[in-house]
């Protein structure tokens, strides 16, 4: 692809996110833009438009158009549907009032600490730590949100300081089952298993410390600044919650708990993905209503909010994933990301350096497409012929790398878990990454000295 393609491109890239910001719609901003950044490819002479064993329509231009069926069916069947299905679910625990049975079980004790912004932290601990498990970022987002999130608002954290710092928490990408961590190992040629204890926990610890720490500051800063703009929240938290039965507030966390014990770290021979963990949490939930309220009318009638949740979650969330889609892949088509690599390569860096760099590309490419794996896989192949051609590890280079991929995720307007909790606390994704800025670039620094001190 011509540089004159990638150039135009980045002017579109531009002009939509001046729009995003003026708050046009994201989704048609989103749809748009990638369609003109395809429509440029098309005119400076891409041929082949198409994912990997798709079948063209044979006409070029109606595979432009055939791209957005793609995405749908891409996103629906993976984020999409974790996303649908947890609202879905947070959605019916609201109808029976187990969210506000744990909300009213917690918050006692958790005043008790006399700091919401400390609670706040350790809710962004435990959410990291519940990466290895649980290690989709928007399905982390989502069980959080039913959980946390009227926690901390209750205990007086704002809508956007809640969401913000859940959404930081699945922002480390570390465990063995993970997308980046399964592609870094590969990369490196090691197990999964031992690049996670060997390689990423330690430097993963220091970095969710600090993120916690920077967590702390930087909401409580925002929220006493008190300038954000709320429009219409998904959760509608600020509401009176029901309170259901107290033995009820077990239910909300209970796809956390079936997500611990069934999986890679606990009882391996049988797993659960996420969505199953859900979909098994509201079936046990409705039979538990059935034994207390036995009336099958009323209790059917409520489980019903689990369908209606997912339903209203495709149209404002998912739509808005879909559009990110297409339009990361007008970025990819029109050469901007061959663009970044090939001045790189151009720099003629050592080690150090350029683990810095590729790391400094992973992180435009992720911030651009909102997309972690498809940054670390665009690019990450290349540490290799890298690290062989600079003598250095290649391990050194992948795991800067793969971190870096999380944590610029975490300050993409377009990233699908930004779009989750922007959309749950009522506001716009730009005013979630002012909020994580600051505690991402501080894990990036930590990350990389880290990586600095353990393989040198």
């Amino acid at each position: 692809m011509s540089i004159a393609a990638s150039l135009l491109a980045v002017i579109v890239i531009v002009v939509a996110g001046w729009m995003v910001i003026k708050r046009y719609p994201t989704v048609i901003v989103l749809f748009a833009a990638g369609m003109v950044m395809i429509a440029i490819a098309i005119i400076f002479g891409a041929e082949h438009i198409l994912p990997k064993n798709a079948k063209s329509t044979g006409l070029i231009w109606f595979d432009m158009v055939d791209l957005i069926r793609i995405a749908s069916v891409k996103q629906v069947a993976g984020i999409g549907m974790i996303i649908m299905v947890a609202g879905g679910f947070a959605k019916y625990m609201e109808t029976i009032g187990a969210s506000g049975a744990l909300v009213h079980a917690c918050i006692s004790p958790l005043k008790a600490m006399k700091s919401p912004y400390l609670v706040l932290s350790l809710c962004y601990v435990l959410g990291a730590a519940m990466c290895p498990v649980v290690p989709s970022h928007g399905g982390m987002a989502m069980l959080l949100l039913t959980t946390m999130y009227p926690i901390l608002t209750n205990l007086g954290v704002s809508k956007a300081g809640s969401a913000a710092a859940i959404f930081c928490a699945g922002t480390i990408g570390m465990g063995p089952g993970t997308g980046t961590a399964l592609f870094a190992a590969k990369v490196a040629n090691i197990e999964p298993i031992i690049y996670f204890v060997h390689y990423q926990l330690p430097v993963a610890i220091p970095m969710i410390i600090t993120i916690a720490v920077l967590n702390f500051f930087v909401q409580r800063y925002y929220d006493r600044k008190n300038d954000d703009i709320y429009e219409d929240s998904v959760f509608a938290t600020d509401k009176i919650l029901k309170v259901g039965p107290a033995s009820y507030a077990f239910l909300p966390v209970l796809p956390i708990a079936l997500l611990c014990v069934f999986s890679k770290l606990g009882y391996q021979s049988i797993q659960l993905t996420t969505v199953t963990a859900l979909f098994l949490s509201w079936i046990i939930g409705v039979v538990v209503e059935l034994i207390r309220v036995r009336d099958v009318h009323k209790v059917f009638s409520d489980a019903m909010a689990m369908i209606k949740g997912m339903g209203s979650l495709f149209s404002t969330i998912v739509a808005l994933i879909i559009g990110a889609e297409v339009f990361a892949t007008g970025i990819k088509l029109c050469g901007v990301i061959t663009l970044l690599l090939d001045g790189a390569h151009a720099g003629g860096l050592g080690m150090t350096a350029m683990s810095a760099v590729l790391s400094g590309l992973i992180a435009i490419v992720a911030f651009l497409t909102g997309s972690g794996v498809g940054a670390l896989t665009s690019l990450g192949s290349i540490a290799t012929d890298v690290a062989n051609g600079l003598g250095g590890d290649v391990t050194q280079l992948i795991s800067s790398m793969q971190f870096t991929a999380g944590l610029a995720r975490g300050i993409s307007p377009v990233a699908g878990a930004t779009i989750v909790v922007a959309a749950a606390a009522g506001i716009t994704p730009i005013a979630i990454i002012r909020r994580t800025a600051i505690p991402m670039l501080g894990g990036w620094l930590v990350m990389m000295i880290g990586n600095y001190l353990l393989l040198n």
